[in-house]
């Protein structure tokens, strides 16, 4: 420490001097600082957004195996958010170092190109006051030679505001009879919710999935207190205005020859713990071949699996059903069903699906990295993911053509794969035990 400070000049310029230097040196050590953590976050950012491109592009090419899928996908999403916000913070603080410096530029990170805003937003125009003279020589002969236009996105806060309607009584002088316009409409006889109120209400709880309380909250902290029951009360409300299009819906899925049937979980809150309730859906969608109709999805909701939801859903309904080979649907296919048995069509997404999670090479890797047990990987399974994917190209091709046209195709095509994948599937069966995984795959 001595000798340090016996180092400084004595003299007053010197030692100032030495201080500008010092300061110097300290600015460009934190501009390079500031660059290199400016460049780790980009790079940061940008193995994370590769990461999850390479994810969505597998999911799309093998498809969905499983809900789990979906969450790491959002997980990924998340993670990405927070870096990308890390090394825009970095990039900024990077630009603001080296403003202090001249010996060190700062670091550019590319970001990524944004679309640009749509058309359908209004556009509000604010022209910019002109010179009225040269600001170089004060000259007053100015022509105009076009403009630049600089665009900034904006959001107007929600106002809420309450609408009075007004209906004047009128007495007549000659009758004494007293006369007044019609109540205004509202979604159930006097209510006082508005139909864009309704509406949000709903869609924050079942669009975006927001309780009620959560609702409440921030109604209030907007200056409109309304207690978690008057909220309930109004989606109450709304159901049963909904109601009629709810039935017109089940009537137009319900009247499809052909239907898809499946169904999902769903955590419920209960006492003391969360249990797992169950959304069916059933589609019908005539556009793979040709078909006129619009499609629909029809939902239902149910505290358990039990095979008795999907029989009540369909009491009424005959024709084909595509779905897994849940157990529920059995009764379904009996031949002494009224008003008449419903035909399987199996589904290949679902068989391809075990096939799939026993040939999960990176899945596995994944697992080992981690220091978990990895399944074990069948050469059996990936060679019969290979042989429906050729399949399912052929189906996709024929997406969209009339009835006759994919037949002849599947006909010629298909028809030969399917052949050749049933005897080969037969003949890896009689190689496997019973309780096998494969097995049961097959099975």
């Amino acid at each position: 420490m001595v000798t340090a400070i016996s180092a400084l000049p004595n003299d007053m310029e010197a030692l100032l001097a030495f201080a500008a230097a010092a300061v110097l040196r300290a600015d460009e050590a934190e501009a390079k600082l500031a660059n290199a953590n400016a460049r780790e976050s980009a790079t940061a950012a940008l193995i994370a957004h590769l990461k999850l491109q390479i994810a969505k592009l597998k999911r799309e090419q093998y498809g969905a195996s499983a809900e789990r899928t979906r969450r790491l996908l959002d997980q990924m999403e998340l993670q990405l958010e927070e870096l990308e916000a890390d090394a825009r913070e970095d990039a900024l603080v990077a630009e603001v170092a080296a403003e202090k410096t001249a010996s060190v530029r700062s670091f550019e990170r590319k970001s990524p190109a944004r679309k640009p805003f749509p058309e359908l937003l209004p556009r509000e125009r604010v022209v910019m006051p002109s010179p009225c003279s040269c600001p170089a020589c004060g000259g007053a002969k100015l022509s105009k030679l076009g403009e630049d236009i600089t665009e900034t996105l904006e959001v107007i806060p929600r106002a809420w505001k309450v609408i009075q309607t007004v209906r004047e009584k009128f007495a007549c002088r000659d009758c004494e009879k007293i006369s007044q316009p019609p109540a205004p409409f509202h979604v159930v006889p006097r209510g006082w919710a508005g139909p864009s109120f309704l509406a949000m209400l709903l869609f924050e709880k079942y669009g975006q999935h927001q309780p009620l309380n959560r609702q409440a909250d921030r109604f209030a902290r907007e200056g409109v207190p309304l207690s978690v029951s008057t909220l309930a009360d109004q989606v109450g409300v709304a159901t049963f205005a909904l109601m009629p299009i709810y039935k017109r819906i089940e009537m137009h899925v319900l009247s499809a020859d052909r239907l898809h049937g499946d169904d999902t979980t769903v955590p419920v809150m209960a006492k003391g713990k969360t249990d797992t309730a169950r959304l069916w859906v059933y589609v019908r969608d005539d556009r793979p071949f040709a078909g006129a109709d619009p499609p629909a999805a029809l939902f239902h909701y149910s505290r358990d699996r039990r095979g008795e939801h999907p029989q009540a859903h369909l009491s009424t309904w005959s024709g084909i059903l595509q779905a897994d080979a849940y157990g529920g649907y059995s009764e379904l296919y009996a031949a002494s069903r009224q008003p008449a048995p419903v035909l399987e069509a199996g589904c290949f997404a679902h068989a391809r699906r075990k096939f799939f999670e026993l040939a999960d090479v990176e899945g596995a890797a994944r697992k080992k990295s981690r220091g978990e047990r990895a399944a074990t990987i069948y050469p059996i399974a990936l060679e019969a993911v290979q042989k429906l994917d050729a399949l399912f190209e052929i189906e996709r091709a024929i997406n969209g053509r009339s009835p006759a046209e994919r037949l002849a195709v599947r006909r010629e095509h298909s028809a030969p794969l399917m052949d050749d994948l049933h005897n080969w599937l037969q003949d890896q069966l009689a190689k496997l035990s019973r309780n096998h995984d494969l097995a049961k795959a097959i099975n």
